[in-house]
């Protein structure tokens, strides 16, 4: 199994505000759906909330503490252990939040991040991401923002 961690990050490593992103950037949601699409999305309950649905074409799995949390079209789990039991042998992307993205990077075999060209205020950040352990493998570059894979060292 590999695991991705796909996030659009402002210049200050912003990711979200107020469970919000806070940019609408069409060419992004795009490149979001191509990457994800038949394959297995995980994310915490709060970015589910922000979503407010099971996105379609893709295994939606939210991790949550909440014992009687359920959505129409979500596998739940209440640990991140369950989620990668559960997506055994398949590439697991990994939507968000900040916590998931912090207690996955360690462990993540590749980045997809889109490079968002602002500074903005925000509550939830991705975490550094280190030169020494990650390597650029492409980069396409937009008005404002850039895609970049990342592959670990």
């Amino acid at each position: 199994m590999s695991i991705t961690l796909i996030a659009a990050v402002s210049s200050n490593g912003v990711i979200g505000r107020d469970n919000d992103l806070p940019w609408r950037i069409p060419a992004d949601l795009k490149h979001f759906k191509e990457l994800t699409i038949g394959k297995t999305l995980l994310m915490g309950r709060r970015t589910y909330d922000s979503i407010g649905r099971a996105l379609p074409g893709r295994t939606t799995v939210v991790v949550t503490r909440q014992e009687q949390w359920s959505a129409p079209g979500v596998t739940t789990v209440r640990s991140i252990q369950e989620a990668l039991d559960l997506a055994a042998g398949d590439e697991l992307m990994v939507a968000g939040g900040g916590d998931l993205y912090a207690q996955l990077m360690p462990t993540a075999d590749r980045l997809e991040i889109t490079h968002i060209a602002q500074i903005v205020e925000g509550d939830t950040y991705f975490p550094h991401i280190d030169p020494a352990q990650w390597t650029e493998l492409s980069r396409q570059e937009g008005d404002g923002y850039s895609f970049v894979s990342y592959g670990r060292i």
